[in-house]
């Protein structure tokens, strides 16, 4: 009796814990990773300034382009597809690299063209010798450090916001004529000339 009761209460502690683990492993299997935003709203570089981006700072076929924030991924594809430059995007926002790699493959310009999903906080900027960036002052600001590593020659070229603190060596304006806004673009050579107060 004492045997039968014991097995019994064995077979009843099995059934309880695979209950349990299969309860644990079904939340786990249901759990997703968190998605990831980017901390700025997207807002994409139109068609033509894009252009006079790339042209004002010289790509040619034999730079590495990084566009730091890479959106829709149109910089690099345009880079690629113009001047066949490397180009890769550093995008942090989910949709948008979903986004970017349709549309690499719509262009099928994979051969050229790299998005990788990073903070571009953490990106080694040293293989880049061009640099496309569209952010806020302070976060060009920000990259101060990793964009001074990059090799002398390097090019950076900024839309709408300066560097905070750095000397730029183009200036332009121009009117999109796919918005009608008036947009800004300025062109650096690392390594950066910064103000006294910045060094």
């Amino acid at each position: 009796m004492q045997k039968q009761k014991w097995f019994g209460m064995m077979i009843l502690a099995m059934v309880v814990c695979t209950g349990l683990a299969c309860s644990a492993w079904g939340e786990g299997a249901a759990k997703k990773p968190p998605k990831m935003t980017a901390d700025v709203v997207y807002v994409p570089t139109p068609h033509d300034v894009v252009d006079k981006m790339l042209e004002m700072v010289k790509v040619t076929k034999n730079d590495i382009l990084y566009d730091l924030g890479s959106g829709d991924g149109r910089i690099v594809i345009q880079a690629a597809k113009k001047y066949g430059c490397k180009a890769i995007g550093f995008e942090i926002d989910d949709d948008r690299v979903a986004e970017s790699l349709e549309n690499i493959k719509k262009e099928k310009i994979g051969h050229l063209v790299e998005i990788r999903q990073q903070d571009i906080y953490t990106v080694d900027l040293r293989p880049a010798t061009v640099i496309t960036l569209y952010l806020l002052p302070e976060m060009n600001k920000k990259l101060i450090p990793q964009l001074q590593k990059m090799k002398p020659g390097s090019r950076i070229v900024c839309h709408d916001y300066s560097i905070p603190g750095a000397e730029y060596e183009q200036y332009y304006e121009m009117t999109s004529n796919e918005d009608g806004v008036k947009h800004y673009i300025y062109v650096y050579t690392v390594p950066l000339k910064l103000k006294e107060t910045e060094k």
